[in-house]
């Protein structure tokens, strides 16, 4: 599982307040505490601040990278904010996200062409959220084609075909993992991504559902996710569901977690 750490968003508090501040001590160790606790990836996102998102951002993966060698996810949808942030950042980041929404894409494509950047492609168009697995792999379709004609390898593409509250449609949970599915099948080599907590959304004991779900998604081929790794009941739910995907040769992860007190017995 790739682990894309979810903590340092401006929309937190907390965040924000160390972002205004530029307190680079208290992100750093929101940053330091997330790849300690298995992040591949540390994304930072400061989506809040209309106007400043590009010095922002661009502080935020220097101040990230001063205390972690984990690259970054750089979370905007803005490609101003996108170049700043790449203008700084050390080694192959991740880029959260793209989608067939056409201004977003005719302005993010150009950035990424070519490159070795990983990126999340997210199920979404002009005509709005997909409803149906026929409506999500249309636009992975699309997505896909014209990132690998843009000269990004395969590897490198994160299909996220979009995380939508099960409180708002019983059925959105089911589409979803179902689309999963379909994606690893007709995409040999590609990777996929969401962000989890969304399908708990209005729901009690979100933390349950959203573990209960994640184990369910990568049974069907899910291989990266965007959440809290300090959620230690969440990492030993990753780990545990791995091996019985058959990800986990030998059950050496599984194995590994145990001896370090991951779970009861």
């Amino acid at each position: 599982m790739i682990v894309i750490g979810e903590l340092i968003n401006a929309s937190r508090k907390a965040i924000k307040a160390a972002i205004e501040a530029k307190d680079a001590e208290a992100i750093g160790k929101v940053a330091r505490d997330q790849a300690e606790a298995g992040a591949d990836y540390i994304d930072v996102n400061a989506g809040i601040f209309v106007g400043k998102e590009p010095e922002y951002l661009k502080w935020l993966v220097e101040t990230v990278q001063q205390v972690t060698d984990k690259p970054c996810a750089i979370d905007s949808p803005d490609p101003l904010a996108i170049e700043a942030a790449l203008s700084v950042h050390k080694g192959i980041p991740m880029i959260n996200s793209i989608s067939l929404e056409k201004e977003r894409y005719e302005k993010l494509l150009p950035i990424i062409a070519g490159t070795d950047i990983k990126v999340i492609a997210l199920c979404m168009s002009d005509k709005g959220m997909p409803q149906t697995v026929a409506h999500r792999m249309e636009i992975a379709d699309k997505l896909v084609d014209g990132l690998v004609n843009a000269g990004l390898a395969v590897e490198n593409i994160f299909v996220d075909p979009l995380v939508q509250p099960l409180s708002v449609d019983i059925s959105f949970g089911v589409a979803f993992i179902e689309t999963i599915e379909k994606v690893v099948a007709a995409f040999p080599g590609i990777h996929t991504a969401c962000g989890l907590s969304n399908i708990s959304y209005g729901l009690p004991a979100r933390r349950f559902m959203n573990q209960t779900f994640m184990t369910m998604a990568i049974a069907k081929g899910l291989d990266g996710a965007i959440f809290n790794p300090l959620d230690k009941q969440m990492m030993a739910n990753v780990i545990a569901a791995e091996a019985l995907a058959g990800r986990d040769n030998f059950c050496m992860n599984y194995i590994k977690a145990f001896r370090a007190g991951m779970f009861e017995g």
